[in-house]
């Protein structure tokens, strides 16, 4: 009323309990809810909830919507962009602009809303995780942007959220990329599903029982250097490079096979220590763990690589040792279908990896740079049709926003022309634009944001942004028709 001053309300909702906040705002009319909700939108930045799907049952975890275009007024497909924020984190996670959204969700969103759709950003909170699942059913698609491990460290389940958007997927709403997607094209077994196309390897195998290791392993270790990859371990444990003391390899894949008591090099990269052991040994320890038979290791891991089968994660996967890796690797940014850019990787002098932080030196190039032309042609033209159903995904579409990293097969002296990449990895769980990183929070830039992007950067963010937007409506029509 008009005796009651503002100081008199702050006052009483201060001293008010929930249950009470909750009759009151039941009391209200509709109109009167209507106010309320206007001005706390307001005050939480302006654009709270905005869009064509009432998401008001949803925790508003950000500060507000800086930078989001309006949407569009009769968009011509629904959309939501999904992140998750990590209560107990700095910042709520290290990807994170200071109003809580993903420091490259803009030029997500807006791609979207200038290619006709609606993109309404929205957080998932475990909490109210039915409630969250029953609102994202109400969008036509859902682009997923959850950093990996973010939800589990926010004390949520992964497993859970997962099913939850396979239920989405198989409701008929698009989900960039869904669950399977993100699994199948993760998985260290990826790489032997593409070993017949023009970017693998044929001996390229996993195994998942100890009779076709022990088979499979003697062919290729015979036939060239190996790296041998468990698939339950983390920082190199598990992952050995191996080659034959005596240096005696076979000409052909297939034409021979090693003895059991053969003499085997060995490097395990966690730590770079070197072992030897008889072939037989290492099958052993791979299978069984340490016995006498297997021999003694200094290994710090356990073997048993293959334990409680496929369903449990027990796998291993053998790939040709690649002495050129020292190199580096070539990172192909794509927009579904479309090169966007290359990035070469290369090693600090003395090492193999080009992982980012170790000193590795990055070199960027167009798309269409030709001394990469070769490997452009023979991955954009001839394989990429056959990439997802090759993974076991041909009813899903290729991820809107992906990377594959490439690792050089062929020889020194090796032509361009002639030169032989293969697939190291294939990656679509949640990859950054790396021109928006100037918008994420760190403790030297705790208030970052996205008015931190340079108008360069943004403009070529925005690039992909609309190329994204285009890809995917292309995508939703094709699927509408």
């Amino acid at each position: 009323g008009a005796s009651c001053t503002k100081e008199d309300v702050t006052k009483q909702l201060g001293s008010a309990s929930e249950a009470e906040l909750k009759e009151l705002v039941a009391g209200l009319s509709a109109a009167d809810k209507e106010k309320l909700k206007t001005a706390l939108a307001a005050s939480s930045g302006g654009k709270a909830a905005s869009g064509p799907i009432d998401v008001s049952g949803l925790t508003r975890v950000a500060k507000d919507d800086l930078g989001l275009l309006d949407q569009p007024k009769e968009p011509k497909y629904k959309g939501a962009l999904c992140q998750i924020y990590v209560r107990d984190a700095p910042y709520g996670g290290s990807d994170k602009s200071s109003n809580g959204h993903r420091y490259d969700s803009i030029p997500f969103a807006n791609g979207m809303i200038n290619s006709g759709m609606s993109c309404q950003l929205i957080h998932y909170v475990h909490q109210e995780h039915d409630k969250f699942f029953e609102t994202v059913k109400k969008f036509d698609f859902v682009i997923v942007r959850c950093n990996p491990g973010q939800i589990k460290a926010d004390g949520g389940d992964q497993g859970k959220f997962d099913e939850g958007m396979r239920a989405v997927r198989k409701a008929g709403i698009q989900v960039w990329p869904s669950a399977d997607v993100m699994e199948f094209m993760g998985a260290k077994d990826a790489l032997c599903k593409v070993a017949t196309l023009n970017i693998g390897l044929e001996d390229t195998l996993a195994y998942y029982d100890a009779a076709s290791f022990a088979e499979g392993f003697k062919k290729t270790m015979k036939f060239q250097p190996r790296v041998i990859k468990q698939n339950r371990g983390s920082s190199g444990e598990g992952i050995w490079i191996i080659k034959l003391k005596s240096g005696e390899y076979c000409k052909e894949y297939g034409a021979e096979s090693c003895k059991d008591e053969d003499i085997l090099d060995m490097m395990e990269a966690n730590d770079n220590h070197a072992e030897e052991h008889t072939v037989a040994e290492f099958i052993e320890f791979c299978v069984n763990g340490r016995n006498d038979k297997s021999g003694t290791w200094t290994s710090k891991g356990a073997g048993k690589y293959l334990e409680g089968g496929k369903e449990a994660g027990g796998q291993l996967v053998d790939q040709r040792f690649c002495p050129r890796i020292v190199e580096g690797e070539l990172r192909y940014n794509l927009v579904v279908d479309s090169l966007v850019g290359i990035i070469h990787k290369k090693p600090k002098e003395g090492g193999i990896s080009a992982v980012g932080g170790t000193g590795s030196i990055y070199t960027y190039y167009g798309p269409e740079e030709a001394k990469f032309k070769t490997l452009t042609t023979n991955f954009l033209e001839k394989d990429l049709a056959k990439v997802m159903p090759a993974l076991g995904l041909a009813e899903e579409p290729i991820p809107l926003w992906w990377t594959t990293d490439f690792i050089l097969a062929s020889p020194e002296g090796t032509p361009a022309e002639e030169e032989k990449w293969i697939v190291g990895e294939f990656n679509c769980s949640c990859v950054g634009i790396s021109r928006c990183l100037a918008a994420y929070c760190k403790d030297d830039t705790p208030t970052a944001s996205v008015n931190d992007i340079s108008k360069e950067d943004m403009e070529e963010a925005m690039k992909y942004g609309n190329l994204m937007g285009e890809k995917a409506k292309g995508i939703l029509d094709k699927a509408k028709a």
